[in-house]
């Protein structure tokens, strides 16, 4: 089902927010950009780094993320054929919100163990 999107971003004071949210939204989206931050990388190297996603999420993830005009698929004409992301420059505009998501999460909601929550951020 395709996700309905905001004609306007003037509809209400947090509009805005939930507008670009919903361009980022899904559970591996912000985590592709993460990663297409260092540079371009094919399919599988996304993959590699993304090991609980599953080839047709990370499909859907990266051709919505390409829709939206973040990132931009590169094919190249080869056996076997061989496709690149790299993001685009609006993608590039999300960097400083990717590294403040980052810098938050580092701060906070992660702990010793990967997915859990820090007692003090908890409290």
């Amino acid at each position: 089902m395709a996700r309905v999107r905001h004609d306007r971003l003037d509809c209400s004071p947090g509009c805005a927010v939930e507008a670009t949210l919903q361009f980022i939204d899904g559970k591996w989206k912000g985590v592709i950009l993460y990663h297409l931050l260092a540079g371009t990388l094919r399919f599988n190297e996304i993959r590699r780094r993304l090991p609980s996603v599953t080839q047709r999420m990370l499909t859907t993830q990266l051709r919505e993320l390409e829709v939206d005009g973040f990132v931009a698929r590169k094919v190249f004409a080869e056996v076997p054929p061989r496709v690149e992301y790299s993001l685009t420059e609006r993608g590039r505009t999300l960097e400083p919100v990717i590294l403040a998501l980052k810098a938050w999460g580092d701060a906070h909601a992660v702990g010793p163990e990967v997915g859990t929550v820090r007692a003090e951020a908890a409290a």
